[in-house]
C-alpha cells in the first residue's frame, strides 16, 4: 500500500525578473514526496536546487504552479501564514549551520520553540533531550563557537527537531565537514528516518545521496530522471 503524499510540487515555475532579462529558476518542477521517505534531491550549481529548497520548504511562493503540504495548497499563502506553517511542520539544516554565536547550544536548540510559545520550562526539557540525543549532552552550555564543524551541525540538527516537525530539509548538510564526521552526520540522519521523520536532503555528493531511499536529479530548473 502506498503511503500518503507529504508534498507535491505540481508544475512549479520559479521567475525571477533581473532588470530586463526574466531569469526561470525553476521549468515546470513535478515532485512528490511520501511520509517517511529519505529523498536525495542532487544537481548542479544552477539547476534550481536552491531554490527547489526554498519552495519545499515554505520559504517562497512559485510564480507559476501549485506546491501542497498535506494536500493543503499552500502557493498562495501570506508570508505570516508560511512562517507559521514552517515554524511547526518543517525542520531545516543547513550547510553554514547558522548557529547564532552568542548562545549556547541549548539556547540555540531552544529557540525555534520560544517562536512558537512553548513555555521556558518544557523548552529547556526538550533542548536537553535533543543534544543528548545527538551526544552532546556534555556540551550543552558551550557556545557555539567553542564546538568543532561537527558538534555545531549535530547542534542543527538538534534544533531543526525541536519543534517535532513531520519533515526535516537538509540543505547540504555535510557540504563543510569532513568525511568521517559527514558520515557520522548521515547517520543521525538516518536514524531520524527510520524513527519516523521524513528526510529531504539536497547534495551534489554522490556518497552521501546513496544514503536515501530515492534521489532525485535536477536539471534547468526540473527534474530529469529518477532512480
Amino acid at each position: 500500500m502506498k503511503k500518503p503524499t507529504i508534498i507535491k510540487l505540481d508544475n512549479v515555475w520559479k521567475i525571477y525578473q533581473m532588470g530586463e532579462v526574466k531569469v526561470n529558476a525553476l521549468r515546470g518542477l513535478n515532485l512528490e514526496i511520501l511520509e517517511d521517505e529519505f529523498v536525495a534531491i542532487m544537481g548542479r550549481s544552477g539547476s534550481g536546487k536552491s531554490t527547489a529548497v526554498n519552495m519545499i520548504g515554505c520559504l517562497d511562493v512559485p510564480s507559476k504552479g501549485h506546491i501542497f503540504l498535506d494536500k493543503r495548497d499552500i502557493s498562495k499563502l501570506s508570508e505570516s501564514d508560511l512562517a507559521q506553517i514552517r515554524g511547526r511542520r518543517i525542520g531545516f539544516i543547513f550547510q553554514q549551520f547558522n548557529l547564532l554565536s552568542t548562545l549556547t547550544a541549548l539556547e540555540n536548540v531552544a529557540l525555534p520553540m520560544l517562536f512558537q510559545n512553548t513555555e521556558r520550562k518544557k523548552r529547556l526539557e526538550t533542548a536537553k533531550k535533543l543534544l543528548e540525543m545527538v551526544e552532546l549532552g556534555d556540551r550543552m552550555y558551550h557556545k557555539a563557537t567553542e564546538l568543532s564543524g561537527g558538534q555545531q551541525q549535530r547542534v542543527a540538527i538538534a534544533r531543526s527537531l525541536s519543534n517535532d516537525p513531520e519533515v526535516v530539509l537538509a540543505d547540504e548538510p555535510t557540504g563543510n565537514l569532513d568525511s568521517k564526521t559527514g558520515e557520522m552526520v548521515m547517520r543521525f540522519l538516518e536514524r531520524l528516518n527510520k524513527g519516523g521523520k521524513t528526510i529531504i536532503m539536497v547534495t551534489h555528493d554522490k556518497n552521501v545521496a546513496k544514503h536515501a531511499d530515492r534521489i532525485e536529479y535536477l536539471m534547468d530548473g526540473k527534474i530529469m530522471k529518477k532512480q
